[in-house]
Parts: structure tokens; C-alpha cells; sequence
């Protein structure tokens, strides 16, 4: 009886500790959004002395590495969570030494761009995300159903495996840099390589896996043939997809091949994944609370509209246009990690309880979502007026700072609505697959 409750103390400790996480992953969110409406503010108004380009490195590297990365590893720590002394403490240790390297990254690149400092704390990441990939994966084999949950722990596990791959895009730029040719072909391809197997591979993925757990978790019938099938296609397309980041450089007419090929099989995968979402969809939908319906529903029709444009993208005049029209890429990528993959966390956590609508949540939440698509459509827009030759929108930059209010509101009410929320119980996370208690 005494090992049974202090196994059950154990597991709550762990709730505890995802609870937090959660909570961490979200204040940088907050973050993200504050940085992203100052980059919108010195589009208007430039500020003597602060340098545009050093806070973009610090709105995107805490936007990948601080608020996804953090959710992530509270997330896969809340569906198998480590419940023994010794994977409790090592996973502490990771996430104490993350929020150096997080918020060391968020006060030096400000300051000094990529430099010595920057660079030692983004690549103190990197080291801390093989940790992080390598001790996961070794706890999930040791202590988790991997018949229960086989499905998503192939996706889980290539998630990981993108992650581990896109470190090569980093770890490139430093050669690069030396040989001082800073913005050249060679400097953006190693920047776009790190990125596409972060969405497209490492994040994709792990929302992907974080789904499938679900629908094992809820014992929901998937057809397990067809998800495979989905897998495959998707993670083999991943690889070659690459190719399809560095059209804009007009290379050999095999990489186009590439391309093409690459996304012919995304398409597969993504008809295939449709199938199984499309049986499943009435019985899980049953479980999903109102506004993670909305999230989780909205998540999957980005997701889906991610592929068609990356499909686009295959073909020279469409990869040119994108090259030259900057309005289309961020539009893109704020469409891919803010439509799609934040979208999907938040509305994963909030059905888990790691988050919360409060009194604020529901107001927060709308705020953001209209100010996501107000941007989306102003960037997008502005995209095709330019394209068609049409008459640009008028003061651009102040509608889109206005625009871009409502984000960091909405997201800090929604931060605020956490206050107080307590680990909801330790069933829900002595069931999640975990066979060590």
C-alpha cells in the first residue's frame, strides 16, 4: 500500500511538473506576440538604435524553440509521462537548462544579432534538444504499451528523429558565415533547411503523433492501415521536400523533379489521412470540448491548406513569385506555426486540462484568432495586389500593426485565465499508456 501511494504521489509531482511546463511554453507565446506587434511598430515608426533584423531573430527563435519546443515536451512528458525518481529529475534538468538557453536567446539577439552569445545559447538548444530526443525515446521503449500505442509512437518517434535533422541547417551556418558569405544562396539554404524539417517534419509530426495518441488513448477504432500508409507517405516526402525550399534559387531541372515527386506524395499521404480522420471524426468529435473543436478543427483545415500551397510551390513561376513577393512566405509560415501547429497545442492542452478558458480564456482566444486572421489576410492580399499589378493597400504597415494588436491581448488574457489551475487528477495520467505503476 505505502509503494502504491508514493507511486501515486509520484505521478501527481509529474502532473505538476507538465503543468508548469504548459504554463512556461504559454508565457512565451505571450512573448512572441508582444515582439511580433514591436517588429509591426517599427515598420511604422523605426526607433534610433534598435536594430529590426536582431529582434526578428529573437521573435523566431523564441517562437521555435521557446513556445513549440516547451509545448512539445510538456505535451509528449503529459500523454507518457516519467513517473520514476531518476526520469523525473533528468527531464527537470532539461527543461531548467532549456529556459537558459531560451531566455538567454530572447536578451541577446536584441542586442547583438548572431554573435558570440547568441550562438552559444541556440546552440546550447540544440544540445539540449539530442537530450531531450535521446532520453524520451528511451523512456518510451522501456515503460510504454508500444502495441496500445504504436501508431503514434511512430510518428512521436519521427518527429524526434526531424528534429535531430534539422540541427544540421545550424550547425552548417557557422562554415558559411566564415567564409563571410552572409546572405548569399548557400546562408538562406541552410536557414531553410533548419525550418522546413522543423514545421514540416519535426512539428507536423508531433502533432500528428500527438493526435493518433488520443485516438488510442480513447480506444476510438482507427483504421491502422490507412494511418500507416499516411505515415509513410508523409515521412518519405519530407526528405525530398526539401527541394522544394530552394526553387527560388533556379537550380538543375532534377531538382524540380524532386519537387514534384515530393509533392505527389505528400498528396498521397494527406488523401490517406483524410480517410482515417474522416471515419474517426464523429465518435472523437464527441469528446472534444466547444472551443477545442474549434481549434483542433481549424488546425486541420490549415494543415491541409500548408500542403496545397507547398504543392504550389513546386512549379518554377509559383516558387519565383513567392521568392519575390515576401508577403507570401510570411504569410506561409505564420499560416504553418501559428494556423496549424499553435492552433492544434492549444487546443490539445486546453482538452487535457494543462490549460484553461478561466474568465478570460473564451475573449482571449477570439482575440486571437481575429487578429491571426486579419493579418493572414492582409498579407495574402497585399500578395496578390502586387502580383496583379493592382493598387497596393494604403499605410500597409499601419493596418497591419493594428492588425496585429488584438494577438498579444487575446493571448495574455488567456494567460491570465491559468491562474490558480491545479493538476485535475492523476487518473488521466496513470492511464496515458505508462506501465510502470
Amino acid at each position: 500500500m505505502t509503494e502504491v501511494r508514493e507511486r501515486l504521489q509520484q505521478v501527481s509531482q509529474t502532473g505538476q511538473d507538465t503543468l508548469v511546463r504548459a504554463r512556461i511554453a504559454l508565457g512565451y507565446f505571450v512573448l512572441v506576440a508582444v515582439l511580433g506587434l514591436f517588429l509591426r511598430w517599427l515598420m511604422v515608426s523605426p526607433v534610433d538604435g534598435v536594430n529590426f533584423k536582431n529582434f526578428l531573430h529573437a521573435h523566431s527563435h523564441v517562437a521555435l524553440l521557446g513556445w513549440l519546443y516547451c509545448a512539445f515536451f510538456a505535451g509528449l512528458l503529459y500523454i507518457f509521462p516519467a513517473v520514476t525518481g531518476a526520469a523525473r529529475k533528468s527531464f527537470r534538468r532539461q527543461f531548467f537548462l532549456t529556459q537558459v538557453s531560451v531566455l538567454g536567446m530572447l536578451f541577446t539577439f536584441p542586442v547583438q544579432g548572431y554573435a558570440l552569445f547568441s550562438i552559444i545559447f541556440s546552440t546550447m538548444h540544440i544540445l539540449l534538444s539530442y537530450w531531450f530526443a535521446r532520453s524520451y525515446w528511451q523512456h518510451v521503449q522501456r515503460n510504454v504499451d508500444t502495441g496500445t500505442h504504436a501508431t503514434s509512437l511512430k510518428y512521436i518517434g519521427t518527429a524526434l528523429l526531424f528534429m535531430v535533422v534539422s540541427s544540421i541547417g545550424p550547425w552548417a551556418m557557422g562554415p558559411i558565415m566564415a567564409k563571410g558569405t552572409i546572405g548569399g544562396e548557400l546562408y538562406y539554404s541552410a536557414i531553410y533547411f533548419y525550418l522546413h524539417f522543423q514545421y514540416n517534419g519535426w512539428f507536423t509530426f508531433a502533432v500528428l503523433g500527438l493526435l493518433f495518441w488520443f485516438l488510442e488513448h480513447h480506444q476510438i477504432y482507427l483504421n491502422r492501415k490507412w494511418a500507416m500508409r499516411a505515415f509513410w507517405w508523409l515521412a518519405l516526402a519530407c526528405l525530398p521536400a526539401y527541394a522544394l525550399s530552394v526553387l527560388w534559387t533556379k537550380p538543375a531541372d532534377w531538382v524540380y523533379a524532386i519537387g514534384y515527386v515530393s509533392v505527389a506524395m505528400q498528396l498521397a499521404g494527406l488523401l490517406y489521412l483524410i480517410k482515417v480522420l474522416r471515419q474517426v471524426w464523429a465518435e472523437a468529435v464527441l469528446l472534444l470540448k466547444p472551443w477545442v473543436r474549434v481549434l483542433v478543427g481549424m488546425a486541420l483545415v490549415f494543415f491541409v491548406l500548408k500542403l496545397a500551397l507547398q504543392t504550389t510551390s513546386a512549379f518554377p513561376y509559383m516558387a519565383d513569385l513567392a521568392y519575390k513577393l515576401r508577403y507570401f512566405i510570411i504569410g506561409y509560415l505564420h499560416l504553418s506555426l501559428l494556423g496549424f501547429v499553435s492552433l492544434f497545442v492549444l487546443g490539445f492542452l486546453l482538452l487535457q486540462g494543462l490549460y484553461r478558458l478561466g474568465r478570460y480564456g473564451g475573449i482571449g482566444l477570439t482575440l486571437f484568432l481575429a487578429g491571426f486572421f486579419a493579418t493572414e489576410m492582409l498579407m495574402f492580399g497585399q500578395g496578390f495586389l502586387h502580383w496583379l499589378g493592382l493598387t497596393a493597400l494604403p499605410s500597409f504597415n499601419w493596418l497591419m500593426f493594428w492588425a496585429s494588436v488584438p494577438m498579444p491581448l487575446g493571448l495574455g488574457l488567456f494567460f491570465l485565465g491559468q491562474r490558480g489551475l491545479k493538476v485535475s487528477g492523476v487518473g488521466r495520467l496513470s492511464e496515458s499508456g505508462f506501465t510502470g505503476i
